[in-house]
């Protein structure tokens, strides 16, 4: 038995050496192990008014890297996020309903996998002709968790109805939200080493939004320099078009947890323009053009940078320089 031991032990030793080539016990190479996916984690589901549900999953770590989410009501798929997404508002329900929704993951090879947890939520009933919001919610805490989560806590809000969920802000930024019955969370996804301004508003099932309450600041431990929340591959270049030239812009957005829909452009040493993309936000490269005037020669110097899902800014590009009228690509 103990000489049996010792060849298992040499075994596994073996098997653990040459898991950089090759799968051990089967055949095949590269870095996909040919699992699926494993379920979501930590799914809720609160509603968010009459009509909708706001529903949140931890993210999921899988080789292949997941593609996306797939959110399901009962047996319906209803919507689909990218993997960067692990939150979603569910929209269209009916008033007064009970609904259950469970999440999957997807991964790069377009495999499917396992539902998570079941979680369920019931929509208020709806009400008619409610202009009255909440009122602010009040004491307002927060307390510094780890370098990227922060838990916030607040007081409840009333209302001439119901309140049915609050929001949390990063300056003026949604990045949370909870149900009615929930006055304290933990907010996950942060940067280390930066300052964050929380703000909670209360919501009824009318979608009327009180006025924020007290502001929670708070500084996560850690460091970060913002380099690797830059955007990438940034270009510039011009064109012009009817007597005027414009500055053609190209990049592509940072890893973030979650959507870029918002860029801050820098010329010349001073704030530019800012693009708000909303719902539509580009998920792979993206291009933009500008006026800058209708004179040749002139040289501009260009930048870019992203609100990131946490609403705080990310780092700045690097910096191009390109002169209107001339021939060729930016220079750094």
């Amino acid at each position: 038995m103990r000489r049996h031991t010792v060849l298992v032990h040499r075994s596994l030793a073996l098997c653990a050496a040459l898991t950089l080539a090759a799968s051990c016990g089967r055949g095949g190479t590269g870095d996909d192990d040919g699992r699926l996916p494993p379920a979501p984690t930590g799914t809720t589901a609160a509603a968010g008014s009459a009509t909708s549900v706001h529903v949140m999953w931890n993210a999921v770590s899988a080789n292949p890297r997941v593609r996306g989410y797939e959110v399901y009501l009962g047996t319906r798929k209803v919507t689909e996020v990218p993997g960067s997404e692990h939150m979603v508002d569910v929209t269209r329900l009916t008033p007064s309903t009970a609904y259950v929704f469970t999440v999957r993951a997807r991964d790069a090879e377009g495999r499917l996998g396992p539902p998570g947890q079941a979680v369920r939520a019931r929509t208020p009933a709806a009400v008619a002709a409610d202009g009255t919001a909440p009122t602010r919610p009040g004491t307002a805490r927060g307390r510094v968790v780890g370098s990227r989560e922060v838990e916030l806590s607040w007081s409840a809000s009333t209302d001439d109805r119901a309140v049915v969920s609050y929001d949390v802000y990063q300056g003026s930024s949604k990045i949370h939200s909870v149900g009615a019955a929930q006055t304290a969370t933990v907010v996950t996804g942060l940067r280390p080493g930066t300052a964050y301004a929380f703000t909670v508003r209360a919501r009824d099932a009318a979608d009327n939004v009180s006025a924020p309450g007290g502001t929670v600041r708070l500084t996560t431990p850690g460091s970060d320099d913002g380099r690797n929340t830059a955007p990438t591959a940034f270009r510039a270049t011009s064109h012009r078009a009817d007597g005027a030239y414009y500055l053609d812009l190209g990049w592509v957005p940072p890893r973030a947890d979650g959507v870029i829909t918002e860029y801050r452009i820098g010329l010349d040493g001073q704030a530019a323009t800012s693009l708000v993309y909303g719902a539509n936000a580009p998920r792979g490269k993206v291009s933009y053009s500008f006026y800058v005037g209708r004179d040749a020669g002139v040289t501009h110097r260009v930048r870019i940078r992203a609100k990131l899902p946490d609403g705080t800014w990310g780092g700045w590009s690097a910096e191009r320089t390109v002169t209107t009228g001339a021939a060729g690509r930016s220079r750094p």
